[in-house]
């Protein structure tokens, strides 16, 4: 390891710091930055993770995909933790702390607010990060390609439904470009760009790609550190505003976060998949996509409901809890084989 990705969890640190500090500095800068927005999907942080994305997509063998079908149970892992336990244990722990633990501290109306984006939080598999997470544990990239493919067939029909059930409403509109727009930048695109830019190189010979592949890590890792800054910098306000408030969100959000990720590599444990299965398979159910989050929570709440704040908490959590599980993925790799 280089000496980015071995001090990751410093330069991220370092990053958050700098986001706030900037984004207390520059507001102005940083409200132009976050206008920059097509259906919810921020331009700027688009391209820092395509610069994480495209050097995985690089390694994507075709030949190999096709073969994943042979071995389907980290497949299945997926699918069971993505859509069977995780939205359900994010209402439960959304209740337990907001309408039990935390009610002599919040209102009940605000209580609601929270929860409910705890939930669209919980509904919404990642799309986008999985393949950083998956490329920093050495995941098999083929296998990771079809979990997020299949993850998103299915969040096409099943999204609207759980959430729906889970909060209570009759009817619930899906942002349909937001996650349109999402899955062609962080999956069909960097996935065209990353074949054709492998058969180029591979008809040179196999060095050149596994060079070109070596000489874009510092660019991977500036892209997820930038995306730090940048995410901490738009929401560096409300992180000074209401610090007591973002604390008790984060709390049920991290026993959601570290809880699905237990039950998953215990799963992965008992089915014996291997390790460049078992890391993307347990990190998928961990992320989310934040960006339908945040759409269909300001959508249904408003832009500066509780809602919204939930999901955006969400966001801030996300990357540190999630280079914690890397870490942690990283030292057993020779528990799974």
């Amino acid at each position: 390891m280089g000496l980015f990705e071995r001090y990751l969890s410093v330069w991220v640190g370092l990053g958050m710091l700098a986001g706030v500090g900037l984004g207390l500095a520059l507001p102005e800068a940083f409200a132009t930055l976050a206008a920059l927005e097509v259906a919810h999907v921020n331009v700027v942080v688009a391209v820092f993770i395509w610069l994480m994305i495209y050097p995985m997509m690089l390694q994507i063998d075709w030949g190999a995909v096709r073969q994943v079908g042979q071995r389907p149970q980290g497949l299945v892992l997926t699918l069971v933790v993505n859509w069977a336990i995780k939205p359900f244990t994010m209402a439960a722990l959304g209740l337990l702390f907001f309408k039990v633990i935390f009610a002599p501290w919040v209102a009940p109306a605000d209580a609601d607010q929270y929860i409910a984006g705890m939930i669209l939080l919980g509904v919404a598999p990642c799309t986008a990060m999985v393949f950083v997470w998956s490329h920093l544990v050495d995941g098999d990239p083929n296998y990771t390609l079809v979990q997020v493919s299949v993850n998103d067939l299915v969040m096409v029909v099943a999204f609207a439904p759980i959430a729906a059930f889970l909060l209570g409403v009759t009817e619930l509109t899906v942002p349909w470009s937001t996650l349109l727009l999402s899955t062609l930048l962080y999956v069909v695109l960097p996935l065209l760009a990353g074949m054709i830019t492998r058969r180029v190189l591979l008809q040179r010979s196999p060095q050149a790609l596994a060079a070109f592949v070596a000489r874009l890590k510092p660019a991977s890792v500036a892209g997820l550190v930038a995306t730090v800054v940048l995410l901490f910098g738009l929401q560096a306000g409300t992180l000074v505003a209401q610090p007591f408030v973002i604390a008790l969100i984060a709390v049920p959000l991290l026993l959601q976060s570290y809880g699905v990720f237990a039950l998953a590599w215990a799963g992965a444990r008992w089915l014996k998949l291997p390790h460049a299965v078992a890391g993307p398979a347990c990190l998928i159910g961990t992320s989310n996509f934040f960006e339908l989050a945040v759409a269909v929570a300001i959508s249904l709440f408003g832009l500066h409901s509780g809602a919204a704040l939930a999901t955006v908490v969400g966001v801030l959590v996300e990357v540190p809890v999630m280079l914690s599980l890397v870490r942690w993925v990283n030292a057993r790799r020779r528990v799974l084989t």
